[in-house]
């Protein structure tokens, strides 16, 4: 394994000769992203999904999802003609000398494991296409080992043979903030066989490696594994701070300042030692069970079997939370009018996917609370999920005549409600802070009775 912290500053085309043209495989949230900036860097670059709608909303400038800063550097990208997308893969054989894998490979029903239908159907599909040298990067996050094996079906596929080789290069993105992960990334890692593939996965990050981005130099299975020990790590870090809510409340404790005394310690550091309802999504919640499905797969189940209880601890999360708006309706739920702040698993982002949020609203209705559910960005998406619940997009409007309102996304509009304001409007002033995002002196002065997890 290599490390350097910077590298030659050349950007696309340079002294090194002819940048490489990209092609992107799957235009979803990774994909979509990597593409539209790769191009804003000045790299022609070739979006590919089987998916006509979404490449049709892509190529007349619409971002299918909410991604701050997206949709203008999407349009600075189509206008620069550096950008075009289709649903041809032969067009994208044709085209690329580096080729990104950024298909989905979420959770098999039934099963732990990662389904990796989506990523095989796209390395198969593309290699049919490959008739001379390029380079294939993974960026989807997969079983280590998957890499191997794609190798093979690579090599076995293509025309081009052994001249196709794979490398991996594990995406990092953070919902919200995918633009600056993309463009400014903490570092880069580089999962190799062969100097010919560093170098390229080099040509094809050049503009950020010049601004001294750290890169990893690895072998596949290590670069594999990166993306999903960092996740386990996370959501370990996340459990453990609500584990000690947990504590707390049968103790009288006040777990805020637990995790503020926590946090002085530079060996634990405060990042991500905020306790709530939990982490969801569609990375954390489903890379950590099948990191834990393949340990078991390869004998070393044992090694990570805390991670099982890293998840049990996140989806008490959900329930402890239901349980503290039933106590604040007096103790029953059936009838009662409950506000619900959020529904997308985190601000910024209209995904839904594995959001506690939404699984607490889901709850309280099916417990005969007649729920309304707020959300600045991904009311649509809960909508087409879940018709049975109500939805708005105005707070003040929404909790109108409330019994309980429950804060479930730290939204930037929800943090800053005036407290008096929204008590002029609703039935009982009664809030649950799920994500210990509100200031309690501020909201008790205004007459609230206020309740978070972990909190006396």
């Amino acid at each position: 394994m290599t490390i350097s912290a910077t590298a030659t500053e050349y950007g696309p085309g340079n002294e090194t000769g002819p940048a490489p043209r990209l092609t992107v495989i799957g235009t979803g949230y990774l994909g979509a992203t990597h593409a539209i900036c790769m191009a804003v860097l000045g790299y022609d670059v070739l979006g590919v999904d089987v998916d006509p709608d979404k490449i049709e909303r892509l190529a007349s400038g619409e971002v299918p999802f909410f991604e701050p800063g997206l949709p203008e550097l999407l349009a600075k990208a189509l206008d620069s003609g550096r950008l075009r997308f289709t649903t041809s893969f032969a067009e994208a054989g044709a085209f690329g000398d580096v080729h990104f894998i950024c298909v989905g490979t979420p959770q098999q029903k039934g099963s732990y494991a990662a389904d990796l239908t989506y990523v095989d159907a796209a390395v198969t599909e593309l290699a049919g296409h490959i008739r001379g040298p390029a380079l294939v990067v993974g960026k989807s996050t997969v079983p280590v080992g998957t890499a191997a094996r794609l190798t093979e079906l690579l090599h076995k596929t293509a025309p081009a043979g052994a001249d196709a080789q794979l490398a991996w290069n594990p995406e990092f993105l953070r919902e919200g903030y995918a633009v600056d992960d993309t463009l400014r990334p903490d570092r880069l890692v580089f999962g190799t066989t062969s100097a010919w593939a560093e170098e390229r996965l080099r040509a094809a990050f050049a503009p950020v490696i010049a601004q001294g981005t750290p890169v990893v130099v690895t072998d596949l299975p290590t670069a594999e594994l990166v993306k999903v020990a960092a996740n386990s790590f996370l959501a370990t870090k996340i459990s453990y701070i609500n584990a000690m809510a947990e504590v707390c409340e049968a103790t009288g404790a006040d777990v805020t300042g637990l995790a503020t005394a926590l946090s002085y310690d530079d060996r634990i550091g405060g990042r991500f030692l905020k306790p709530g309802l939990g982490f969801g999504g569609g990375c954390l919640p489903k890379d950590i069970r099948a990191f834990t499905h393949r340990a078991e797969e390869l004998g070393v189940g044992q090694a990570v079997a805390f991670l099982r209880e890293v998840d049990g601890i996140n989806q008490r999360r959900r329930a402890r939370t239901v349980d503290l708006v039933r106590e604040l309706a007096g103790g029953a739920l059936a009838g009662r009018r409950i506000t619900a702040l959020g529904a997308a698993f985190k601000p910024n982002s209209d995904d839904i996917r594995d959001a506690p949020a939404l699984d607490v609203a889901r709850t309280l209705h099916a417990a005969g609370a007649l729920v309304t559910v707020v959300d600045p960005a991904a009311v649509p998406n809960a909508r087409r999920a879940y018709p049975e619940l109500t939805y708005a997009t105005d707070a003040l409007a929404a909790a109108a005549g409330s019994d309980v309102v429950v804060l479930l996304t730290e939204w930037a509009q929800f943090r800053e409600i005036d407290p008096h304001v929204m008590g002029d409007v609703v039935a009982h002033r009664r809030i649950v802070d799920g994500r210990h995002a509100l200031d309690s002196v501020q909201w008790r002065t205004a007459g609230w009775d206020y309740r978070a997890l972990g909190r006396p």
